[in-house]
């Protein structure tokens, strides 16, 4: 799963992402998008290994693409922009970073220091770019459904459902809450519509503003964060041993970088279930709906193949009582078949037989 980070100049995204993905910037490239793999903070993980005798552990990943920030003002600025969308099309998830703090260093973009202001430009951008692709469409289609061929019936429900899309876009309305039938959704899956993306939203704010940030309303994200990028920057270059100290003197229960890749993950409708093999504890990212059978084939193609059961604890229980024979002795471990849905935490133990 891919995830866009997308912002205006002098937002700080640039600074976010080196932060998540422990690569610095490079000056000479701020022109060019940037792709990293980013871990899943999963705390679970060391604790199971723990309890298993085990040392290494493999956490869930994420794509991160950094987007360039291309000033709007201008038309080269808007058609720089307007460059990398069909890469941010290929992206499952779109964050917004918006600049909310105030600093001599960094003039801010248009002169101004408004969120809310960033956020609705970045919209209509995107707004914009969606109304291109389905009106171009749209006018296809009109052409088509004319004439009988095999596929008019499916064109005509083509052009009507493209024809709502383009109505709830030129009124301002990501396409994200108008598909509401999964045939409608499976129909214009292959357009990659950008309002369609699940988007979060993280405030950059000073430091000091940590405690009581600005409020936001964005009706269209899955959440709204708030976070320092300069002090998330700071926490990614510090020792491990380090950090908790440093989170404590900020008053901070974790990172803000956790709390950013959690939310695109959660925002992606994903979640994990935990595997204890003979030398590792892995977590596997899966949509939540996932059956037992699909989970298997996430692990290996063989053991949905040969499926027979899925041994099943929920972490938590697993965790309360110490170790798998005592939750075997209390009750705690289930045997599930192909359809069991899975749930988040879940420690799988599949059996199979090819």
């Amino acid at each position: 799963m891919k995830v866009a980070l997308i912002g205006l100049p002098q937002s700080g995204k640039t600074t976010l992402f080196a932060a998540v993905t422990g690569q610095p910037p490079d000056p000479a490239q701020v022109a060019q998008e940037h792709a990293a793999v980013v871990k899943v903070p999963d705390p679970r993980l060391q604790v199971l290994a723990d309890m298993h005798g085990l040392d290494r552990t493999v956490q869930a990943t994420l794509d991160f693409v950094d987007f360039p920030g291309a000033s709007l003002v201008t038309p080269h600025g808007q058609a720089e922009f307007r460059r990398h969308v069909a890469n941010m099309r290929t992206c499952d998830a779109l964050v917004a970073v918006l600049r909310a703090f105030e600093s001599d260093a960094a003039p801010p973009y248009r002169d101004r220091v408004d969120p809310a202001a960033d956020l609705e430009e970045l919209r209509a951008e995107l707004v914009f770019a969606d109304l291109e692709v389905a009106t171009g469409r749209i006018d296809r289609l009109r052409k088509q459904v004319t004439k009988p061929t095999p596929t008019q019936d499916h064109d005509k429900k083509e052009l009507a459902l493209l024809e709502r899309c383009a109505e709830a876009l030129e009124n301002d309305r990501s396409i994200s809450g108008l598909l509401q039938a999964d045939e409608e959704r499976q129909m214009v899956r292959n357009f990659a519509f950008l309002t369609q993306r699940p988007l979060v939203v993280a405030l950059n704010v000073n430091e000091t503003d940590l405690d009581a940030p600005p409020s936001l309303q964005c009706d269209d994200a899955a959440e709204v964060l708030s976070l320092s990028a300069e002090i998330e920057a700071e926490i990614a270059q510090l020792d491990p041993a380090d950090r908790p100290a440093f989170l404590a003197d900020l008053g901070v229960a974790e990172p803000a970088l956790d709390s950013l890749v959690h939310a695109c993950y959660g925002a992606l409708g994903l979640l994990s279930f935990l595997t204890v093999g003979k030398d590792e504890v892995r977590a596997w990212a899966i949509p939540a709906g996932t059956p037992a059978i699909e989970a298997a084939g996430k692990v290996h193609t063989d053991i949905a193949r040969g499926f027979i059961r899925a041994e099943t604890v929920p972490y938590d229980d697993l965790a309360d009582v110490g170790d798998m024979k005592t939750a075997k002795a209390a009750g705690k471990v289930r045997l599930e078949g192909k359809s069991y849905i899975v749930q988040d935490g879940d420690v799988i133990l599949f059996r199979f037989n090819v």
